[in-house]
């Protein structure tokens, strides 16, 4: 049965590897959800199709509003939606979406040059949510792959760093030679608190990490402490470095799920921040609403 009587629009977070989607109802409600793995790489070269197929799962007709957020955005993604730079407000993200065909649209990422270059795609998303919801300026983590530290200010991106921290500790986990040690193993507390110590002493990362095979080999240190450590030591880093360039205030808002940000929360406790966690899928909501219904009235 297709719900069209009551899914007003459809939201699509089109990451790289995974996909989430939801319909919203005339009042901005959630109707229904759905994820599955049809990420960029997976829908490369099919775009299109992969979203057709995507809307018949979720019993919606084709002529539905879709409004596309993330990688699919980018330039191996369905169309490149240009980046926006800094200056421009959150909430004015609805005059800048990019229009496929029908009533199909991709959000725009953002892009800093000054600095140290860095670029977003599907964050600045979840940031507009907070903007909707009031947080206008202070400091906001999002963890994943790449984790970002965004300061909002006046609902603006003033600036942000990028720490692939996620992605890194993916790829000790599968290859070279802190592989062994890092699979499986419980969360160790007090390990992860000496990885955090650890980064506090401001050493260069290669030379810790390899710190940590020689503490195994060397019977210092317990083989099932590796796994924590090494999360506590990268995690820790991104906190010094803020720190250490006054980036960081007292007080965070942490946006991702809530496994994702759990590790975050006991890392800013450990360096004394205040660590509040967002919803991130509420928030995601918030968002798609501001876009479909501002971009309407700027269409019109």
């Amino acid at each position: 049965m297709v719900i069209e009587m009551t899914a007003r629009f459809v939201g699509v977070d089109w990451g790289t590897s995974n996909r989430r989607a939801y319909v919203y109802g005339a009042g901005g409600e959630v109707l229904r959800q759905a994820e599955d793995g049809q990420g960029m790489l997976a829908s490369r070269g099919r775009f299109a199709a992969a979203l057709d197929e995507l809307l018949q799962q979720l019993e919606v007709s084709a002529e539905t509003p879709v409004l596309m957020s993330g990688m699919v955005g980018s330039a191996q993604g369905w169309r490149e939606a240009p980046y926006l730079d800094p200056q421009v407000p959150l909430l004015d993200m609805p005059q800048h979406l990019v229009h496929l065909d029908g009533a199909r649209f991709i959000v725009p990422g953002y892009r800093q040059r000054e600095g140290l270059a860095d670029v977003m795609r599907g964050e600045e998303t979840q940031l507009l949510g907070l903007v909707v919801n009031g947080l206008r300026d202070g400091w906001v983590v999002l963890p994943g792959t790449h984790c970002k530290w965004v300061y909002l200010k006046n609902g603006c991106i003033q600036r942000w760093s990028t720490y692939m921290t996620g992605e890194m500790f993916a790829m000790l986990s599968r290859d070279g030679t802190l592989a062994p040690l890092l699979e499986g193993g419980a969360d160790v507390a007090e390990a992860f608190e000496a990885g955090l110590a650890l980064a506090r002493r401001g050493l260069p990362l290669t030379n810790t990490l390899f710190s940590v095979r020689a503490g195994v080999v060397g019977g210092t240190l317990p083989a099932a402490h590796a796994r924590s450590l090494v999360s506590g030591l990268l995690i820790g880093s991104e906190f010094v470095a803020m720190a250490a360039s006054r980036h960081a205030g007292d007080e965070i808002t942490l946006l991702a799920s809530l496994s994702l940000c759990a590790p975050y929360q006991r890392a800013a406790r450990s360096f004394g921040i205040t660590a509040k966690v967002a919803d991130s899928h509420a928030l995601y909501a918030s968002a798609m609403r501001h876009l479909y219904q501002e971009g309407k009235n700027h269409a019109a």
